[in-house]
């Protein structure tokens, strides 16, 4: 399960977003005061905080204290989770800075990430047989999964040595395949993420030669809420400040209570403690909402997502009608604008964020 995290749709998976965000767009309860909303989640090491908190009060505090309900809602297969938001069928979820511009923004929902989660730090790598340099991966066949962030990080692996995406040659493989597939001598590149990328590394000759990790702050995973739902109701936001800086305050513990909660959400993600501290280990989370803060105001943000965008553009996934990379717009704090001006559909919003820094939640 946790291997389904943060893996882009395909242009099938896209244009069925687009489809439901068209026939939800009507949606009566967009923009009305409610208190009640659903918002959807699943497996990923930096997500498990969120059904931890539910589980354990963390959430219940926070609405009592806001008079709302909030229902966490798990969605097993990730991209289905993306849809159902884009559709209308959830007030927000868990989603990586890519699939965010890809999936709802592109397709018209206007969609404002309110908290800064964490970001891949090892968590994602190119391994290499009979090879310990990046450079040496020219002319091979590189196996990965296809338009996702697997694909990106190949990209911007091969742009830090100057060479383009047609030096090499890429082979779509499922990533429940990957790790079977990079067992075969035959097979001498590829790309993954944990937990294949762990037992890969463990493959006969295999080095790996670039991972997130050289790429800090670029695979980044968020919560967002839909921006009209949010303005009419701020108290959602504030909330969810709140139940993600308590629970980040037990998840940095190292103490016995500290320990409990991350085996606590090891069982929730189906894993051992061991292997969810290892992947927590390749896991940057934000756990100060002031540093959250930071990296949301920081010029890097500001960089990667032109990136993202500009090699989302370039593997069609803004869609048809798309005839350029700015056909989507981004807002960032301080208004800055990214991509068209008049059509902002993803919005870094530091704005809880803030609050939580400030102690004004």
């Amino acid at each position: 399960m946790i291997r389904e995290m943060r893996r882009i749709g395909t242009l099938v998976t896209l244009a069925f977003a687009l489809a439901l965000a068209s026939c939800s767009s009507e949606t009566p309860e967009a923009g009305a005061e409610r208190t009640e909303f659903d918002i959807g989640w699943s497996i990923y090491a930096g997500w498990m905080p969120w059904p931890y908190a539910d589980r354990t009060g963390i959430v219940e505090k926070w609405e009592d204290k806001y008079g709302i309900t909030i229902n966490f809602v798990q969605v097993n297969d990730y991209v289905e989770s993306v849809n159902q938001y884009t559709a209308g069928q959830l007030d927000g979820v868990t989603v990586a800075n890519m699939d965010a511009l890809t999936i709802p923004a592109a397709g018209g929902k206007d969609t404002s990430a309110i908290i800064l989660g964490d970001y891949s730090n090892g968590n994602d790598g190119v391994l290499l047989k009979g090879a310990d340099t990046l450079e040496q991966i020219r002319d091979r066949d590189v196996y990965l999964v296809e338009l996702s962030v697997s694909h990106y990080l190949l990209a911007r692996a091969l742009d830090t040595v100057g060479l383009p995406m047609t030096a090499v040659n890429t082979v779509n493989t499922s990533d429940a395949d990957i790790a079977g597939a990079f067992s075969s001598p035959d097979i001498t590149a590829a790309v993954a993420w944990n937990p294949q990328l762990t037992t890969m590394r463990q493959s006969p000759r295999a080095t790996q030669v670039f991972s997130s990790a050289d790429i800090p702050g670029e695979i980044v995973d968020l919560l967002v809420v839909d921006t009209a739902t949010l303005q009419a109701n701020p108290k959602l936001g504030k909330a969810l400040a709140g139940i993600w800086y308590e629970t980040m305050d037990l998840v940095e513990r190292d103490d016995e209570e500290g320990e409990a909660a991350r085996a606590a959400m090891a069982s929730l993600a189906g894993t051992t403690p061991e292997l969810f501290e290892g992947q927590l280990a390749t896991t940057y989370l934000y756990a100060d909402p002031q540093a959250a803060v930071a990296a949301t105001s920081d010029e890097a943000l500001f960089e990667t997502m032109t990136r993202v965008r500009d090699f989302s553009f370039s593997q069609g996934l803004f869609g048809q009608g798309a005839r350029s990379a700015d056909a989507v717009g981004m807002a960032f704090p301080g208004g800055r604008t990214l991509g068209d001006p008049d059509n902002i559909t993803l919005r870094f919003d530091e704005t809880y964020m803030q609050m939580a820094a400030d102690g004004d939640l």
